[in-house]
């Protein structure tokens, strides 16, 4: 026992010895250069060495007894690691957020158009500055740091309404979609509106969908939002997707539809970003892409399909899970025609290293494969490839033909 005591007294007095040493003011300051502190630190760490060697020594027996209770390693289970994907990727939600796993999309059936006509590209852009591919109709809006990303930031106050910044401004097709990352420093996901139109020059035929206290407003009237679906927690990243073909809409918010019509007047001809400024608000990774896929219709024509709805974490081969809308769909395709194979080809922008997009390539390929045979998709039908940047569909020269290159292909075989 005077051991034992002798031991803690001696240990006390070394950790109040390292936290005199190492205040601020003195060691910390300057380590790098102060000699005499090096040497009192050194002296002191030696001496945590032999006593916490000691009180090891007195707790050994009894970490032995405990480790004779375990399993042999053989028998545990190993987790699955993850491998990467290439760079310059977006990220369209944190996929860490709760609730938002691969599991829990499984019913997801949103797939994004086959063409991306605009994709916001901030990691360039310089933080505190009015993002420059958005034009600001009024408010205020910059660019901010936040989890460890550049994100659009609407500040406490006047709101900011606006708009990305186009060539021509009449650019919407009959049939496309948007997608886009959104949540508020107080109320969650509340008081946010859309227009599809110019709102600066309303001709009175725009279509407005608006959220509200966790409830959504369109031509359908006011929805209330699904069971499961928390839209008031505050600094909680949510995934908004929205399709319309002419005069069909359907929105989802994470992985719930949240409204299904087909009573949409007029035709959208931009898309208007209007936000209030009760509290901060952040808004990242927007996309807007024409058209839709028709799978079947590309498999049995051009025997291949090409996606750009499988999305991974930035530099990891860790696959998205608002991507499920597109990997359900190559399922239900798979699972309803037994003969059918694929080759799952990876392709990437020309961003970062060519041969570590190559590699990289590779492994969101196979990351692809191993969930489709997670599902319950034969292994043998399925067969991967990494082309990197090697194969564009078109030029780098833009964040949207960035966006067009990165994609996942199935090829028929």
């Amino acid at each position: 026992m005077k051991k034992t005591l002798s031991v803690l007294f001696a240990l006390l007095i070394a950790v109040a010895l390292q936290a005199q040493v190492e205040n601020p003011g003195t060691a910390a300051k300057n380590g790098a250069t102060d000699h005499a502190n090096n040497d009192i630190n050194n002296s002191i760490n030696n001496g945590l060495n032999k006593t916490e060697g000691a009180i090891k020594g007195l707790f050994k027996k009894k970490k032995k007894d405990a480790a004779a209770t375990q399993p042999p390693a053989s028998t545990q289970s190993a987790i699955p690691t993850q491998p990467a994907i290439a760079p310059g990727t977006a990220s369209p939600t944190d996929s860490t957020q709760p609730g938002q796993g691969l599991a829990v999309y499984k019913n997801y059936d949103f797939v994004p158009g086959d063409k991306i006509i605009f994709q916001s590209a901030l990691s360039d852009e310089s933080v505190g500055e009015i993002p420059s591919q958005l034009t600001l109709n009024k408010g205020q809006m910059d660019i901010q740091q936040e989890d460890g990303e550049n994100v659009i930031h609407i500040p406490t106050g006047p709101g900011a309404n606006f708009s990305p910044r186009m060539k021509n401004m009449q650019y919407m097709p009959d049939q496309f979609t948007i997608e886009f990352d959104v949540k508020n420093e107080r109320f969650g996901l509340d008081h946010f509106s859309i227009y599809f139109g110019d709102y600066r020059h309303d001709d009175g035929s725009l279509q407005i969908l608006r959220i509200t206290d966790a409830s959504m407003t369109w031509t359908a009237g006011n929805v209330e939002a699904p069971r499961g679906l928390d839209l008031k927690k505050p600094m909680t990243w949510h995934h908004i997707a929205i399709a319309i073909n002419k005069n069909v809409g359907k929105v989802y918010v994470d992985q719930f539809r949240f409204i299904s019509i087909n009573n949409l007047e007029g035709k959208a001809n931009q898309i208007t970003f209007d936000v209030n400024g009760y509290e901060n608000s952040f808004i990242k990774n927007v996309r807007i892409a024409a058209g839709g896929i028709d799978i079947y219709k590309e498999v049995t024509t051009d025997n291949k399909i090409i996606t750009h709805g499988i999305l991974f974490d930035v530099d990891k081969a860790t696959i998205r899970p608002e991507s499920m809308g597109t990997i359900n769909s190559i399922y239900k395709l798979l699972n309803a025609t037994p003969g059918l194979k694929f080759e799952i080809d990876g392709h990437t922008d020309n961003s970062g290293n060519a041969a570590h997009n190559l590699t990289l390539s590779q492994q969101r390929a196979d990351a692809v494969r191993a969930q489709l045979v997670s599902m319950g998709i034969d292994a043998s039908r399925l067969t991967t490839k990494g082309f990197g940047d090697t194969k564009p569909i078109g030029p780098n020269d833009t964040p949207e033909n960035k966006a067009n290159n990165r994609r996942v292909e199935f090829i028929k075989i």
